[in-house]
């Protein structure tokens, strides 16, 4: 995984930021804290120095978190009508690692890592988007 960062960092990321474009990535190195780590047990020590070897000095400045509950979202896969891919098989305490994990990382940077209720309604969650990016 951090291979395939290394890879997107070097061709895509950082030329970009070198020419002063904006840069949206839906997975991150917040994302493998959670998935990786609170979900499948990778210690946050392993993560952190893979990541500093992988993307030194690189961090996102927001992070968005569309939170919601497990149950929801079982509620509206189901409604989508598509099998599920691996993770989304994962089991129920998984996903709860891995909420526990994205919220205890929103609380110790609640200046970058910006929660959005995702239980809401979808023009709700826009409009919170718009008041955000907005800010900026």
């Amino acid at each position: 995984m951090f291979a395939a960062r290394a890879d997107h960092v070097a061709r895509v990321i950082r030329p970009a930021l070198e020419r002063g474009a904006w840069v949206v990535c839906d997975r991150f190195t917040d994302a493998t804290f959670a998935y990786q780590g609170g979900g499948k047990g990778v210690s946050p020590g392993t993560i952190e120095q893979l990541a500093a070897m992988t993307h030194p000095g690189l961090a996102p400045d927001l992070t968005l978190l569309f939170d919601c509950p497990y149950e929801v979202s079982r509620q509206r896969l189901a409604g989508a009508g598509r099998a599920l891919d691996r993770f989304e098989r994962e089991s129920r305490a998984f996903f709860e690692r891995v909420r526990g994990v994205y919220l205890d990382l929103a609380g110790r940077h609640p200046a970058r890592i910006r929660v959005i209720d995702g239980t809401r309604a979808l023009h709700e969650v826009e409009k919170s988007l718009d008041e955000i990016i907005l800010a900026i």
